[in-house]
Parts: structure tokens; sequence; C-alpha cells
């Protein structure tokens, strides 16, 4: 099977080279021009028309919207489109509706792994739909992941996503704010972090998230932006409404937005407290 990439960003990008490696891409598309990219097609359509899979990995619901719109004309039996943007599930059931009425397959396909983990083919997905597609593709994905768990239907992968970013953003917050208090009190970050590595507390964000800090870099792994998309997409999830942590971390990360680092990653949390 071939497969064409649709959203050439952070980690979209890392994919589709891995995938040209391993001789299986069909063609890429971005909406910002990138002609120096492998393999480059003019517009989504012309990713459709030569891949048998279909890979989205863009910022949010309406973008996904935009390129199933475009692409639905180039779709039908024997096409498959693997959603891998972070979107809600209502809009997820949208899309494979909007998939299904063609004829084509529908896999929902988030993921976890910031771009170091792309980069080494450790990204984690979450699939949602029939698991006879699951294990159809499960040679293509393996190209770019490390492991595949099929969660269930596609919405129940669309909110285990947004589950998993709910922890990692509250980890990220109270990291921000537990260096910061020993900060104020003195204490060295190496002190710090040496005394986290053998706390119950310590973390795979911990340790990704330690260099990063202990430096003041900001450099994106993962965006202030689009941390705070999932955590406004988890919010308007029915019964979710009570949720402080969701709320508090929703809003410190508005906060970040509006002092102007929605492009930095989202451990500029921190800054929050200077």
């Amino acid at each position: 099977m071939k497969i064409g990439v649709i959203g050439l960003g952070i980690i979209g990008g890392v994919w589709a080279r891995h995938y040209e490696a391993a001789g299986v891409l069909a063609g890429a598309w971005n909406r910002t021009p990138q002609p120096e990219f492998p393999r480059l097609k003019e517009t989504p359509e012309a990713v459709a028309d030569a891949a048998d899979v279909v890979q989205i990995v863009v910022a949010d619901p309406p973008a996904v919207r935009g390129v199933i719109e475009r692409i639905l004309s180039a779709l039908g039996p024997g096409k498959v489109v693997v959603q891998s943007s972070t979107i809600d599930p209502g809009s997820s059931e949208e899309f494979r509706a909007a998939v299904a009425a063609k004829g084509a397959r529908y896999l929902e396909a988030p993921f976890t792994g910031s771009k170091p983990a792309a980069e080494q083919g450790q990204s984690v997905f979450y699939l949602g739909g029939d698991a006879a597609l699951i294990a159809e593709l499960e040679p293509l994905l393996a190209k770019v992941s490390a492991t595949r768990f099929h969660i269930g239907d596609n919405k129940q992968a669309a909110t285990l996503k947004l589950a998993m970013n709910l922890n990692i953003a509250a980890q990220m917050q109270a990291l921000s704010e537990s260096l910061t208090l020993a900060r104020r009190a003195g204490i060295a970050d190496e002190v710090f972090f040496g005394a986290l590595a053998k706390n119950a507390s310590y973390s795979g964000l911990a340790k990704l998230k330690e260099p990063k800090l202990r430096a003041g870099d900001f450099s994106p792994q993962f965006s202030v932006k689009h941390m705070l998309k999932d955590m406004r997409l988890a919010s308007r999830i029915n019964g979710c409404e009570d949720f402080p942590v969701l709320d508090t971390v929703r809003d410190r990360l508005a906060a970040a937005e509006r002092a102007g680092w929605a492009e930095e990653d989202f451990a500029a949390l921190i800054k929050l407290f200077k």
C-alpha cells in the first residue's frame, strides 16, 4: 500500500520522510508550500488520487474538515483515510460518515509522542475503528510508530487522545509550580531534578522537559497553541463541565498564548511565574 500525508508540520513532516525512506510515500501536501519536500503534490486532491491511504495530520477540526471536503471527490472503494489530528469525538463521527458515504474506509488514529519520538519512530497510535482495517494498516503504521493500541471506535479514540493530553498538561503545570517553588527557595535545578528522579511522581514528561526547563529552551516539541486547542476541545465534551484541573490548565495555556508564546513549547507555562 502507498500512503500520502496531508499536513507537513512538526510531526507530519517527520512521518512523511519515514514513509519516503521506506519506499511507500505516494505524495505529500502542506497548506504552506514546502517545495523541497519529497513527492510534494500541488493539491490535497492529487495526494488522494495517488495514494491508497491518506493520512491527515493538521491543526484542528476545521482544518481537517477543509481537507476532507477537498479530497472527497478522490475517495471511493479501496481508499482509506487515516485521521491523525487531535479532534473531538463529534467531529470524528462527522468525518467518518462523510468518508463512508463515498465508499471509502476511515480510521481515527490520533497519536502521542512529540518530535523527538517521531524522529526515532517511537510514536504511539490510539486507533479507533474496524479491527480488520487496523490489521490491514498495521505494517504501514509500524513504519512510523512503536506501539499501536486499538482503543475501540473512532469516537473513543478521539476522546482518549484528549484525556491523555489533559494528563500531560496537568503534569506540566504541576512541574512548573514545583520547580518554581524550589527555585524561589534557592534550590538548584540539578538538586531538584535529582530528587524528582527518585520520587514516585517522576514521569516521562519530567524526563523530556527537564533539559528544556533547565536551559530555558522553549523551542516547540508541542506548542502552547496546540495544547490550548486540545484543552478547549476537551472542555466542550459533555460531562467535562466540572473538571477543575482541566479548567485551570486551559486558562493557564490561554494566558501563555496572550503573553505571545503561542508558538513556543507548552513548557513555557513556567514563564507565567516570572
